[in-house]
């Protein structure tokens, strides 16, 4: 057996040297691996965090302070959110925090995919530490392709610009950009070579479990509109793990002031995965909600009651129906960019709705939502006749239940390229300030900003690398 001795992150650090055409973070420290036991554990990567920030306010959930808007320079966050389409946002993206950090991951993968084989120890831990390895790749290349690209239309997605899949250690490697048909090929490859090989229980909350990877899996699907295959993912993924947290409960013994849910202690928790690095949700003028979300809540639902100030007058625009998220996530972690048990819950709904199996889709529902809904509320949802009022409670119950991060965003996306299920964003801005008039702002389904431009920096170091809109690169 070949006998291997790396400086870990020195040699990462030189393939992000190497490799500066997709990214240009350096890492720093070190750390000798020679054995398969520290591959395997160098999957474990606590505080794993993702920015959302190039996206964030092109949803109908999330909303801004008028303050933040009225009268200020037009930088990202406010052409999102106003959804400007005639500015050029190529040169706005000079770098992307999010686009390092999911390459870097990826390179992490990659050094124990590439190089775990030749080092010391037991045959079976090699097989593990790759296995969840490719499933984490496959993971931030989901994440990177429904970030940069368009959303998979099997009519098109065979020719629809993509992004690089960087799918080897290879200090030399010159990545170019894949259509986003051979993306979802190489995420679906990866996930099912991974699969015979990983644990119900793994070594801790940081290695991924079975039932994460056919969480992930049928996610995979459902984005593709391969419904059967997502149904049968979902199902396996709660065969391993279907618990649902008991909000109504947790209200009634005084909630996160009084409990902490840790990530580690909720049992919905599939990844631990973080929204914006270690401090999650407890941002609180930067993840205010949308009116239209503070509504769809309603006054008796715990999700809200438990978790959202809607009263700060220094966080909020008093009068404007909007609130933000404000427990910390030491007090209660819920996955934002990860995935938990009721996401999979959701994606069986919608695959019954898809179907036309209307009753059993709206019976996961109700049972979701008799341990969301107050005192008060109504827990039980009754049965439509017609799929788009089916998909419509599917689709309004994922935007309450997966608020935040990544989520509405990726939906917002997929569900577009459907004509039964589009959706034409409407925003009116400002609400409280009368010193300014009220302007109506429309984000139609197939706009060009639900693709965001590469980083300008990349661009410039790959010349190779095209955008994916119609947007000019300036050089």
């Amino acid at each position: 057996m070949k006998y291997i001795k790396i400086l870990f992150f020195s040699i990462v650090a030189m393939s992000f040297a190497a490799c500066e055409k997709y990214t240009d973070l350096t890492p720093k420290g070190s750390l000798i691996v020679e054995n398969a036991s520290q591959f395997h554990e160098m999957v474990s990567l606590p505080n794993r965090g993702y920015p959302v920030n190039n996206f964030q306010y092109l949803s109908d959930d999330q909303w801004m302070r008028e303050a933040n808007v009225i009268g200020r320079t037009p930088n990202i966050d406010i052409i999102n959110f106003t959804f400007n389409e005639t500015v050029d946002r190529v040169s706005l993206y000079g770098s992307s925090s999010f686009y390092n950090q999911a390459y870097s991951y990826i390179n992490r993968w990659n050094t124990i995919i590439s190089l775990v084989d030749d080092s010391k120890g037991d045959v079976g831990i090699k097989q593990l530490a790759k296995a969840e390895a490719k499933i984490y790749r496959a993971h931030d290349h989901f994440l990177l392709v429904n970030h940069y690209a368009k959303a998979y239309d099997p009519q098109t997605a065979a020719s629809d610009g993509g992004i690089c899949i960087m799918d080897k250690f290879d200090l030399e490697a010159q990545p170019k950009k894949s259509t986003v048909a051979q993306v979802y090929d190489f995420i679906q490859k990866d996930i099912d070579e991974a699969l015979p090989y990983l644990q119900e229980n793994p070594l801790d909350a940081y290695h991924p479990s079975l039932a994460f990877a056919y969480a992930l899996k049928a996610k995979v699907h459902l984005f593709k509109r391969e419904i059967a295959q997502a149904k049968a993912a979902a199902e396996k993924s709660l065969s391993y793990n279907s618990e649902i947290f008991d909000m109504v409960k947790y209200a009634a013994e005084g909630g996160p002031t009084a409990k902490p849910i840790t990530a580690g202690n909720n049992p919905e928790v599939l990844s631990y995965m973080y929204m914006t690095g270690n401090t999650e949700l407890n941002f609180s003028y930067i993840n205010i909600i949308s009116p239209e979300l503070r509504t769809l809540f309603g006054n008796n639902d715990a999700r809200f009651n438990l978790f959202y100030n809607s009263t700060h007058a220094s966080n909020l625009d008093q009068g404007s129906n909007t609130a933000y998220w404000g427990v910390a996530f030491t007090r209660f972690f819920m996955p934002t960019v990860g995935m938990k048990t009721t996401e999979v819950h959701l994606m069986l709904a919608e695959c019954y709705a898809r179907d036309n199996k209307f009753a059993e889709a709206v019976d996961i529902l109700n049972k979701l939502r008799a341990k969301r809904i107050l005192a008060g509320g109504t827990v039980n949802l009754p049965v439509p006749t017609t799929r788009k009022e089916t998909m419509e409670l599917v689709v309004n119950e994922r935007r309450r239940e997966l608020v935040l991060g990544f989520h509405r965003f990726f939906d917002l996306k997929r569900l577009n390229t459907e004509a039964e299920f589009a959706k034409t964003l409407v925003r009116k801005f400002p609400i409280v300030n009368q010193t300014v008039p009220q302007q109506t702002y429309t984000l139609q389904p197939n706009s060009r900003l639900y693709i965001i431009p590469f980083p300008l920096n990349v661009l410039r170091m790959n010349p190779s690398l095209t955008l994916n809109t119609d947007e000019k690169i300036p050089f």
